[in-house]
């Protein structure tokens, strides 16, 4: 087995910035092909510059809440690179919620945005990877990885709605890695705890005590950075993880290990 990504094709949504955009150029020094989506054309063109045709790593700008827009994608990603065999769901939003308001919408919104969003373009992209791997009988058809929190885990009053958001998704991990299984697609999470995302990075730019906070309730004592994630995700989508799915895996410096009294997840 390999933990090499290389020759594979990856859509990493979410990649405009911070931990999508992270996981994308992580795959591409790997030599996957990498096809980056997110709804900031403006960020996304900033980030990757002019991308030719020779270029491992392009991207497509659109809202993947419209059904349409996730077709494109899957499209855009074929004609560019001819197949795809591992989808990164990394696009997430974390918003602050009221959990005794019964006109606040945050968790409506997170359902949308974090699991339905990822659920709709793992089932594309599944029918896609049992389409080009048929007549194979062995090996991996293709790999899901879920971006998934700690917060699912773990309770804070304003974020009632990113919690309920990560537990729905690590059950559709789960569900998904059941009805894949027979056809050699295996979907798996990473978990994860305080990352440099950058919504977290401004979040702390103004807030030196919430930093601190963090760090003195995690374990290792610091805020992971998102390369860190980059290679957990890389080992869910190889072939040396091939025996495993349906798992969330955790990376979050210790920070579940310790009572739910810390700062929230994030």
């Amino acid at each position: 087995m390999s933990f090499s990504v290389s020759g594979k094709t990856a859509i990493i949504t979410g990649g405009a910035n911070g931990i999508g955009l992270a996981i994308g150029r992580h795959f591409a020094d790997k030599g996957a092909n990498v096809m980056l989506a997110d709804m900031d054309e403006g960020r996304l063109v900033k980030e990757l510059g002019k991308t030719g045709e020779d270029s491992n790593i392009r991207y497509y700008a659109g809202d993947l809440r419209e059904k349409l827009t996730l077709a494109n994608l899957l499209s855009a990603t074929i004609d560019a690179f001819d197949q795809v065999d591992i989808l990164v769901n990394a696009s997430r939003q974390v918003v602050v919620s009221d959990p005794l308001n019964p006109d606040d919408d945050a968790v409506e919104m997170l359902l949308q945005q974090n699991l339905i969003t990822s659920l709709r373009l793992s089932q594309l992209v599944a029918k896609r990877m049992i389409k080009q791997s048929e007549g194979q009988t062995e090996g991996n058809a293709g790999a899901i990885v879920n971006l998934s929190s700690i917060a699912a885990r773990r309770t804070h009053p304003d974020l009632m709605a990113y919690s309920v958001s990560s537990a729905a998704l690590d059950q559709m991990t789960r569900s998904l890695a059941v009805a894949l299984a027979p056809h050699r697609i295996r979907v798996n999470a990473l978990a994860f705890g305080s990352v440099m995302s950058a919504s977290l990075k401004d979040t702390l730019k103004d807030n030196r005590a919430y930093r601190a906070d963090i760090e003195e309730h995690t374990p290792l004592g610091r805020i992971a950075s998102p390369s860190e994630l980059a290679e957990a995700v890389q080992y869910l989508a190889c072939d040396s993880a091939g025996f495993m799915t349906g798992q969330i895996m955790t990376v979050d410096g210790g920070r579940t290990l310790l009572d739910p009294v810390a700062a929230p997840a994030h």
